[in-house]
């Protein structure tokens, strides 16, 4: 009986502690985030992210890695969110990343079919001609991802999408695991980046 108790408390206690990290994540989403990527997560413009529903181990990573450390350059460089996170604590980033992957996202379309025909191909087989390996094999047939691994990218935006394979092809951006997509993306050429984009902006 008194075990039972005990962990009821113990749940009540956790249910109220998630309940305030909800509510401050909300706040600081309105007063850091939702300038460029709204309240919801659901950005109106290309150039910023749809980051609802995102992956939350994903999210968080991101966030971290934008925000310098110790006196050294962040692994991952944006003037605009090395900025935004340099205020962030810990607690911060870890509840805006549950936060915003508990939101439903309002997914972008594939406005070019041509293209994403293309991008079809190579995201379900890649290409062999050029070492290229299917999309599909770490984000999933979905695009929905892998948790703790990779991020979810059915319902990107396909411009933003096509500048982060480019800023990864171009080394501009370094903080993929082992520089997997380092790797991947030397090997595409400009049409196949902007295919595989327009197909992944389609997938639901």
């Amino acid at each position: 009986m008194l075990r039972a108790l005990a962990l009821g408390a113990l749940l009540a206690i956790g249910g109220a502690a998630q309940a305030q990290d909800l509510a401050r994540a909300q706040q600081v989403a309105s007063q850091v985030c939702a300038s460029c990527h709204a309240q919801d997560g659901n950005s109106p413009a290309a150039a910023n992210p749809k980051i609802a529903g995102q992956i939350s181990e994903y999210l968080h990573k991101q966030l971290v890695d934008f925000k310098a450390q110790g006196g050294a350059k962040p692994v991952r460089e944006s003037p605009i969110m090395n900025g935004m996170v340099a205020n962030l604590s810990a607690a911060d980033m870890k509840n805006l990343a549950a936060y915003y992957a508990g939101q439903k996202l309002k997914p972008a379309v594939a406005a070019d079919k041509e293209l994403a025909a293309l991008g079809q191909k190579i995201w379900r087989g890649g290409n062999a001609a050029n070492g290229v390996p299917p999309c599909a094999g770490c984000h999933g047939p979905d695009g929905a991802g892998i948790p703790s691994q990779y991020p979810r990218l059915s319902g990107q935006f396909a411009e933003y999408i096509a500048a982060q394979l480019k800023a990864f092809r171009d080394g501009a951006r370094a903080n993929d695991p082992g520089g997997m997509m380092r790797g991947v993306t030397a090997r595409m050429s400009e049409r196949e980046i902007r295919a595989v984009a327009e197909y992944a902006a389609g997938l639901r």
